[in-house]
């Protein structure tokens, strides 16, 4: 018997595939030359580069937009006694700061999620098209969704590294309350270094990784998969037939029903690093048994909204900014060559 047949009918995850497949024309996600109208290869470094540019641009500019909103979810976490709802939250924080104090907290925002955006888009494309051709092409289409979710969670644990101690000062400054902390990023970054050190910014590092690692798995696995089956299943042609602007609305759909997902997924962690963020020498245990249950959903009304619109115009951005600057689009999912063959072998 001749076990090298067999096996070629089961492609391995970790094995590389068999050199037989060097006769089949290959869709891998590998770099090809520059076609016309597309400013670099797939798959180049300059490719990456801008990725992660267009993560910048998207995660920054959302973030920073909805400064209030975050502001209003993160004191509904911390101090529900005080702030009862969503339209309580904004009067009192009108009434305790004016319209300015609605904004409290929009530098480190702006800052820590430009990093995370750069980190998190940039990395995930370095990540799914190493991960890609580690398990080859075959193994790629079976494993998709597996592939969307590895990349993506490779990319948030280096992106909260970049975005914890801007969280830690965004966090401190919108949840303390008047007169006890300082109300600007260049009194509360100098203030906590002195008084917790650089270890004051990753206090919440396990909680973060807790809400963001959930969601961004959520959010580039659930996007990946509702594009494709908003194509195949919702647009009345091919996406290669769809002017730039229909693709840009697909992509906004798709970004808004992942967000829904993310925002309930990763809710929990949320509030334990609004609260852990306020609350000095607390840990998750702590903080887990004076929340509660129900406190531990506390502002997640808000925050489907938030992060449902978030999510949208993160991918609007993002998928915008690559048109725009002529990058290279991969192939939507289709079953390779060489597995149509084994397939077919397999059905004799």
């Amino acid at each position: 018997m001749d076990l090298s047949k067999m096996s070629a009918l089961f492609p391995k995850p970790l094995m590389a595939e068999s050199s037989d497949q060097d006769k089949i024309p290959s869709r891998h996600l590998a770099a090809a030359a520059v076609a016309e109208g597309e400013s670099c290869e797939f798959g180049s470094t300059k490719y990456f580069a801008l990725c992660a540019f267009g993560g910048v641009l998207s995660c920054g500019i959302t973030h920073t937009a909805i400064t209030p909103l975050d502001l209003v979810k993160c004191r509904l976490q911390v101090d529900k006694e005080k702030y009862k709802s969503v339209g309580n939250g904004f009067k009192m924080a009108v009434a305790e700061g004016g319209a300015a104090g609605l904004f409290l907290g929009w530098a480190p925002t702006l800052i820590g999620y430009s990093m995370q955006g750069l980190c998190k888009f940039g990395f995930y494309e370095v990540f799914k098209d190493m991960y890609s051709k580690a398990i080859g092409e075959e193994n790629t289409y079976l494993y998709k969704t597996s592939l969307y979710l590895a990349a993506s969670a490779s990319a948030e644990f280096f992106a909260d590294i970049a975005l914890s101690p801007m969280e830690c000062c965004k966090v401190r400054i919108q949840t303390s309350p008047t007169g006890t902390f300082p109300r600007t990023l260049r009194g509360a970054f100098p203030k906590i270094l002195a008084e917790e050190g650089v270890g004051g910014f990753y206090k919440s590092i396990v909680p973060l990784w807790g809400r963001q690692i959930p969601y961004t798995m959520m959010k580039f696995a659930c996007f990946e998969r509702t594009v494709e089956a908003l194509y195949a299943n919702v647009v009345p042609k091919p996406r290669a037939e769809c002017s730039k602007g229909e693709q840009l609305v697909v992509t906004f759909a798709a970004g808004y029903i992942a967000g829904v997902f993310c925002a309930i997924v990763s809710h929990p962690a949320d509030t334990l690093v609004s609260y852990l963020n306020k609350a000095k020498g607390s840990s998750i245990g702590d903080a887990v048994k004076v929340l509660g249950w129900n406190g531990l959903w506390g502002g997640l009304v808000p925050r489907i909204f938030m992060i449902g619109t978030l999510t949208a115009l993160q991918w609007f951005i993002y998928d915008g900014v690559k048109v725009q600057l002529g990058l290279p689009r991969p192939p939507p999912p289709e079953m390779p060559e060489s597995l149509k063959i084994k397939m077919g072998l397999a059905q004799q």
